[in-house]
């Protein structure tokens, strides 16, 4: 009897309204295998009701397959899609950001200023995910798309490599306010609120050596939402924690159960009691406060402020961008001006979207409005 080793992907669909869909993968194991499957399902915009990864002991000799040895791939080639509108519009940059997603562009950056006049430029960089883009055919579909959707509004647009001068003039500030940094980024729940995003329910985080004789068992209780598996495997990645077998089940009023047998990379369980506590205070960490969000001033204006940790393979958080545009539109708030970079923040990479609201006609929400409404869309509660 042998084993294959090709990649293989199988999409059943489901066979009335209200099932699942079920996708089986069937490829070489590594660590953090499972944060990388759930990063794309989170990129698609789909969410996990029932999840279970496969015994070590069925795939232990698919475990044996080592990709240390194996040619790195190249990073994608990252493009500018710049482009002027006549007027801005509440909602355009969230209809701009759901074609781009639409066509599997990801956005690495954004620039967008507004003129006196009321002209838009923005700057999006972007690379494809199907490695089309450096192609006349992708980059007109991807033109005549934003032609769709802006209309006559659009003066020009253009999609080309960028130049060093013009990526270094986008990177934004190098800095974040001290006052900011302190509060948003801290490592410890505020005292306000010991239950990060969730209003009842905390998360229970257990550990259990004695379940298996190769593994350390986690076991995790707590409320669902947009990502929360994506949430525990990366923060097991960073760990650099293989997961062996891991079960998880969505329960009515959006509850969930999740089971992990885990070993350490040199195939141990972890009975280091500072490291399982160190472990469970980080997925706690993660679990009830995956992101931060706050409305800040800016000078006389108002800034819309949401961070998002980054892999340590360099991975940012999907559909963040989508996510905040799209809340911004349901409250009908215009956006001035946008930058999105990454700060080393207690030694730790933060993803920032910065957006400065437009107050120009005096009709701004409530800050704590804003708030929730951007947190409740990217966790998937709204």
């Amino acid at each position: 009897m042998g084993l294959m080793y090709e990649d293989v992907v199988v999409i059943s669909q489901a066979e009335k309204p209200g099932d699942c869909t079920v996708i089986t993968v069937n490829c070489p194991d590594k660590t953090g295998l499972g944060c990388d499957l759930c990063r794309i399902i989170l990129l698609f915009g789909l969410s996990i009701s029932r999840g279970v990864c496969p015994s070590y002991f069925s795939t232990s000799r698919i475990y044996s397959y080592r990709l240390e040895n194996q040619q790195q791939p190249k990073p994608p080639d990252v493009f500018l899609l710049k482009f002027w509108c006549f007027q801005d519009r509440k909602g355009l940059l969230h209809d701009v950001t759901e074609v781009l997603c639409e066509l599997e562009l990801t956005i690495k950056r954004v620039k967008v200023s507004t003129t006196p006049d009321g002209r838009v430029m923005d700057l999006f960089f972007i690379t494809d995910t199907r490695e089309l883009l450096h192609t006349r055919k992708r980059r007109e579909e991807t033109i005549h798309h934003l032609e769709a959707v802006l209309g006559n509004t659009l003066i020009s647009c253009e999609i080309e490599l960028p130049g060093p001068e013009i990526t270094a003039c986008c990177h934004g500030s190098s800095f974040l306010p001290s006052a900011i940094t302190k509060e948003m980024f801290s490592l410890e729940l505020p005292a306000e609120q010991p239950n990060g995003f969730l209003a009842s329910a905390p998360v229970s985080i257990a550990v259990d050596n004695s379940f298996s004789p190769s593994h350390t068992l986690i076991q995790i209780l707590g409320q669902d939402h947009k990502g929360l598996i994506y949430d525990m495997m990366r923060t097991l990645k960073d760990y650099n924690t293989q997961v062996s077998y891991g079960r998880f089940f969505a329960k009515p009023r959006g509850n969930c159960e999740v089971d992990l047998f885990i070993m350490q990379a040199d195939g141990k369980k972890i009975v280091d009691p500072s490291k399982q506590d160190a472990l469970c205070s980080r997925l706690r960490m993660e679990l009830l406060r995956p992101l931060r969000v706050a409305v800040v001033n800016r000078g006389p204006d108002a800034e819309l402020l949401v961070a998002n940790p980054v892999e340590l393979s360099g991975r940012g958080r999907p559909l963040v961008f989508y996510d905040i545009t799209l809340a911004l539109k349901i409250l009908s708030i215009s956006i001035f001006s946008v930058e999105i970079g990454r700060y080393m923040i207690h030694d730790r990479e933060w993803e920032v979207y910065r957006i400065l609201l437009d107050e120009a006609d005096g009709n701004l929400e409530p800050r704590n409005k804003i708030e929730d409404l951007v947190r409740k869309i990217l966790m998937g509660w709204e």
